[in-house]
């Protein structure tokens, strides 16, 4: 139970403004894990209780009794049950606001206690455990002279073509086809994934681009283009789904299961003209020249995204070698979606197409635990360096932030904000701003070397992805899907709708 889950009206410390005598003893279970006992002694619980009594008597109404008339014994005798709540309310939030701040550790999570179950006793000293998540304890490594490459793309015109047309795309009608299947078409599919004959999972209807890979969230089918081309309407293809190595079951890691598609239609898409009525709605551009140079930013968007996550992946590599503490595997459970959250707000300002923003969230279903702890040393790394050089977020970040996230997802900055907000997504952005500050930080003190950029695994688009675990029915909460809305109305939506 969070303190935020304390009973309305409880006394703050308003009710008794001299600190409390406490007597608080931590252990240290795990690394990042504190158990924590409170002992408030008797003569603080009186005094809480005696100034809440002291407020309560003057207005109680008691029967037979004017307002505020009724004997302080009888006020105590009928209000005791009402009073102890709230007594016990306010010492625990008087209390576990002085532990954290007098506390050797910076916790990380909200004390974890079953309100419910804690009593104040009539006599003696008021005693309480809870266990928090802490961050780690280490020595902040030095990020100054460290020595680094920065890849450098060209952003070509034949780039941009194909990132246009690829955008287009999102545009462009289908229509269903009895013609073979090829490259780029769209299929509605289904799906049945067997493991030793015996049935693991079944797929309902998808739609995914004939790629020349297939993603799942625990796995992948890597020659699902040359699989599925030439298929038809109605016809049924069997291949093979290779499951991720990162997933929980050790002895399925790499093997492999069978699967059976079935095509329910192929659809084929019709680009659209470039029409001025057509770029006006696409985004009130004037000219196919201002759409080509809005795509060449969405390009080199990209392009420094990449550049900037592999100086973060070199940064770090340096920073957390002398940096050595344990996750436990809960907090790594728990933090899984507030990290892909963080990406996938990164890929997404970057003007990453959903399309790979989907894969990517795949290959982070399917190594979830292992990315997840490296990115947290990295978070708890950046985020003490943060704040021993004090580098926080201003407001004018959020606005920019917001507004090339709403840039590149057809949305207006209005609305953008208000999803992140309804979502809870506000403080992963927040993080996303100073770990890339200090990352700035950082690279600003180092030794840079250019080097050409070469291709990373990812960066083409030969895969299609859909969100379905092979091994069956798993809980997707834990990590957010890359859209804002299934429907699509968000991206056909005007960026100047605000």
């Amino acid at each position: 139970m969070s303190t935020t889950d304390l009973p309305e009206g409880s006394p703050t410390a308003d009710s008794a403004a001299a600190p409390l005598k406490l007597d608080v003893q931590v252990e240290s279970p795990q690394t990042c894990l504190r158990h924590v006992v409170v002992t408030i002694p008797r003569e603080e619980v009186e005094r809480y209780l005696q100034k809440e009594y002291d407020g309560l008597v003057p207005e109680a109404q008691v029967p037979g009794f004017r307002a505020g008339r009724a004997p302080r014994k009888l006020v105590e005798k009928q209000f005791k049950d009402r009073v102890l709540e709230r007594v016990k309310g306010a010492l625990l939030m008087d209390s576990l606001s002085q532990v954290t701040d007098d506390a050797g550790f910076s916790a990380i999570s909200e004390p974890d206690f079953d309100y419910e179950s804690i009593d104040l006793p009539e006599d003696g000293d008021f005693r309480y455990e809870f266990s928090v998540e802490v961050r780690p304890e280490f020595e902040t490594p030095s990020i100054d002279g460290l020595k680094l490459e920065r890849a450098v793309e060209d952003i070509s015109d034949e780039a941009v073509t194909e990132s246009l047309n690829g955008l287009l795309r999102r545009y462009g009608r289908t229509e269903a086809t009895d013609q073979p299947a090829q490259q780029g078409d769209r299929l509605l599919i289904t799906a049945t994934f067997k493991k030793d004959d015996k049935v693991v999972s079944e797929m309902d209807e998808e739609r995914v681009e004939l790629r020349e890979q297939l993603t799942f969230s625990d796995g992948k089918c890597p020659d699902f283009g040359s699989l599925m081309a030439g298929v038809k309407e109605g016809e049924t293809r069997t291949g093979k789904v290779v499951l991720a190595d990162g997933i929980d079951d050790e002895e399925l890691r790499g093997s492999e299961v069978e699967a059976a598609f079935h095509v329910v239609e192929v659809e084929r898409y019709k680009k659209p003209e470039l029409t001025e009525t057509f770029l006006e709605e696409l985004g009130d551009f004037e000219s196919e020249e201002e759409l080509r140079d809005f795509v060449r930013g969405s390009l080199q968007r990209q392009s420094e995204y990449r550049q900037n996550q592999s100086l973060r992946e070199q940064i770090v590599a340096q920073l957390t070698s002398s940096v050595d503490f344990e996750l436990p595997p809960e907090l790594v459970k728990r933090q899984t979606r507030r990290e892909l959250e963080r990406k996938i707000l990164e890929l997404r300002r970057s003007g990453f197409p959903e399309e790979q923003i989907r894969n990517y969230v795949n290959m982070v279903r399917q190594n979830a635990q292992a990315s997840t702890e490296a990115a947290l040393r990295e978070h708890f790394v950046l985020e003490k360096i943060a704040e021993e050089r004090e580098v926080d977020a201003e407001e004018s970040d959020f606005e920019e932030e917001i507004e090339l996230i709403a840039e590149q997802s057809n949305m207006s900055t209005r609305r953008v904000r208000a999803r992140l907000e309804k979502s809870g997504q506000i403080d992963a952005l927040r993080n996303q701003i100073i770990e890339r500050k200090v990352i700035e930080m950082i690279t600003e003190k180092s030794e840079i070397k250019d080097v050409p950029a070469e291709k990373q695994d990812g960066d083409s688009d030969d895969a299609a992805a859909v969100y379905h675990y092979v091994l069956g029915t798993k809980d997707d909460s834990a990590i957010p899907a890359a859209k804002y809305d299934e429907s699509g109305s968000d991206e056909e939506s005007s960026k100047k709708d605000d």
